[in-house]
């Protein structure tokens, strides 16, 4: 992912003032350039979106693909245009359709998963994962296709991420958003 040095940039109004057809990520008001991802990142991602899509069918939570605007630290729709930290999550799990506004979701979405790529490991580890624990993000998942880990993390009480759990191939992980949702990671990885 490319930090894109942009003076003249640093909220969300601004970034929608680009002619550019891309997609951006807006992080305390840098802005950072989505490089297009590999095959293996969106085999990852539609077995993901696959797996938890299905299990979502019927009830009241959803699942969104990127590009979707996740609105981390706005309270309402008035403080959307002049937010500095706007996330382009891979994939973005809400339960409170109430916060759908604009081009995505305001406030923290109830789930989170990122797909790694060489360009984007620091920005999904440190930039990324601080806003998420900050903001309020309940189950955060980091997808790393290249090395077939998931690391995932569960806000505490305290409202910091416990301990990592991380899974690899052969191993089932049970979702802690939802309990009785177990995902076999050979499934996610199979290409």
């Amino acid at each position: 992912m490319e930090e894109i040095q942009k003076s003249a940039i640093s909220t969300y109004s601004d970034v929608q003032k680009i002619s550019e057809n891309k997609i951006y990520s807006l992080i305390d008001g840098t802005l950072y350039l989505h490089a297009a991802s590999s095959w293996q990142h969106q085999k990852v991602l539609k077995e993901l979106m696959l797996f938890f899509g299905n299990y979502l069918k019927d009830k009241d939570c959803e699942i969104f693909s990127a590009p979707f605007d996740v609105f981390l630290e706005a309270k309402d729709e008035l403080e959307v245009d002049s937010a500095t930290t706007v996330v382009q999550p891979d994939l973005t799990i809400i339960c409170d359709k109430s916060k759908l506004a604009k081009t995505g979701y305001i406030g923290a979405p109830q789930m989170i998963i990122e797909i790694t790529s060489p360009s984007t490991v620091r920005l999904d580890r440190v930039l990324k994962f601080n806003k998420y624990e900050t903001a309020g993000v309940k189950e955060y998942w980091i997808v790393e296709p290249e090395n077939k880990i998931i690391t995932c993390f569960v806000l505490e009480a305290n409202g910091r991420y416990g301990r990592p759990k991380m899974f690899s191939e052969g191993d089932k992980i049970r979702v802690v958003t939802f309990p009785d949702l177990e995902i076999n990671v050979d499934e996610i990885f199979k290409i």
